[in-house]
């Protein structure tokens, strides 16, 4: 592929991302438009809405690999794997904002590959547990969700913080909370 139209189809799917998260019946002339390509580009690459979101889709659970493997959860010290983690996985949450229940409902094959991502978290999560990082009382899946939470919060609410200084607020917040000790 030619350099000017990878650079095109990456504005497209970040494009389509964000525009497609905001609003789900954004049209294509849209996406185009506000990408600053033409519409017979973009339907030439994309037939429909839903092949253009099963390419953003794929193009985030992508993004979420790569960030798993430099944040080397399996084998990295477990506080290093959980800030390398969040400090790769705040940009990917700002640039791919899509929905993942949408993708659910839509992409069975996508959802398929998430939901082995999720496990891969869940995985790490335990072995926070065994080591001593995260409490023991309480289930993973609670640590989980606070996790996400957390991350979610530190992309979409502090947009204004660099990945590495959100990756510092969001672990300190998971490993001492924010009471008063």
């Amino acid at each position: 592929m030619r350099a000017d139209a990878a650079r095109n189809l990456d504005l497209v799917l970040k494009t389509g991302a964000r525009l497609l998260a905001e609003d789900p019946a954004t049209s294509m002339s849209t996406i185009a438009s506000t990408a600053g390509v033409d519409r017979r580009t973009l339907y030439r690459r994309f037939a429909t809405r839903e092949a253009l979101l099963s390419a953003v889709f794929t193009a985030k659970l992508d993004a979420v690999d790569r960030v798993f493997e430099q944040a080397r959860l399996d084998e990295a010290p477990v506080p290093v794997a959980l800030h390398r983690y969040v400090e790769g996985i705040v940009p990917v949450s700002r640039q791919w904002p899509v929905d993942m229940h949408r993708m659910m409902r839509s992409e069975p094959t996508a959802y398929a590959r998430a939901q082995e991502q999720s496990g891969r978290l869940n995985r790490f999560v335990e072995r926070a547990v065994s080591d001593g990082l995260f409490r023991d009382d309480l289930p993973v899946e609670w640590i989980r969700a606070l996790l996400d939470q957390v991350v979610a919060t530190a992309a979409h609410r502090f947009t204004d913080l660099e990945p590495p200084e959100a990756a510092d607020r969001v672990v300190e917040a998971l490993l001492k909370g924010v009471g008063s000790h």
